[in-house]
């Protein structure tokens, strides 16, 4: 795909609904950049919590972002429903690369579409470790 190709819905996995706020809006009157990114983080974590197991609080194992990109292709403006999609783009022993999409609700194609890296890595020692099993037949399902 090219940078500047919309992605559409049925390239992605699984859906998060998100609304933006009123403190989203900067002073372009769009939601700014900064904004997508954690919306990129909050549907990932959400998924390895729920589908994967993931304990951020007190796991053994953690997962670091350790790179993320983001191509914006159309604003969006509060107040808006809009969901993010993601998939898993590469899975390795001990990273993932995920797909992360931003659309408005109920529209087919993409107005920002980027990449998450995570390493998992054992929390005491920050060390990369291989993804445990749990966590990999859930990033499996997201498989592109």
């Amino acid at each position: 795909m090219s940078e500047r190709e919309q992605p559409r819905r049925g390239a992605y996995r699984v859906f998060y609904p998100v609304s933006t706020r009123w403190a989203d809006n900067d002073i372009y009157g769009h939601v700014n950049n900064v904004v997508y990114y954690a919306w990129f983080d909050s549907a990932v974590n959400r998924y390895l919590i729920e589908e994967g197991g993931l304990d951020i609080a007190g796991g053994t194992i953690v997962a670091f972002v350790v790179s993320s990109g983001c191509d914006y292709l159309a604003p969006v403006t509060y107040p808006e429903a809009i969901e993010v999609g993601m998939r898993v783009d590469r899975l390795g022993n001990s990273s993932v690369r995920y797909g992360v999409a931003i659309f408005r609700a109920g529209e087919d194609t993409a107005c920002a579409h980027g990449h998450f890296v995570h390493v998992f890595v054992e929390r005491a020692s920050s060390r990369a470790v291989a993804i445990p099993g749990g966590l990999r037949a859930a990033l499996d399902r997201l498989a592109a």
